[in-house]
């Protein structure tokens, strides 16, 4: 009894090693999701503590001013809807969404501070 081996020919489909454009195109795929990660931890954090130190300078002026109050509120809202942005622009729609439902909470807030100033 003998075994006939009969040559088949490889396509490039049947392989699963990628093509150099393949690789190029996962690594400028990963560097601009980095970047965008980046861009959006720096506006959070802007946001954070920029909403902090004028709600923290609102309280000790009590007096004196209001404009620190709507500031307050106003950056409150903004920042967090630059962040969806920049992430939507960016192909990244979760991340975009998640900023998207971070901006429509933080207006119960906002209008606490306008409020309550």
């Amino acid at each position: 009894m003998t075994i006939e081996i009969q040559r088949v020919e490889l396509r490039r489909t049947d392989v699963t090693v990628p093509s150099e454009q393949e690789v190029r195109a996962d690594r400028l795929r990963a560097a601009r999701c980095a970047e965008v990660k980046l861009k959006v931890t720096a506006i959070t954090l802007a946001w954070l503590v920029s909403v902090a130190m004028l709600l923290g300078w609102g309280l000790a002026n009590k007096g004196r001013d209001d404009f620190t109050n709507a500031a307050a509120a106003l950056v409150a809202i903004v920042l967090p809807f630059v962040s969806a942005v920049v992430a939507t622009r960016n192909r990244m729609p979760l991340l975009g969404g998640v900023y998207v439902v971070v901006t429509l909470l933080m207006v119960v807030p906002a209008l606490g501070i306008v409020q309550g100033g």
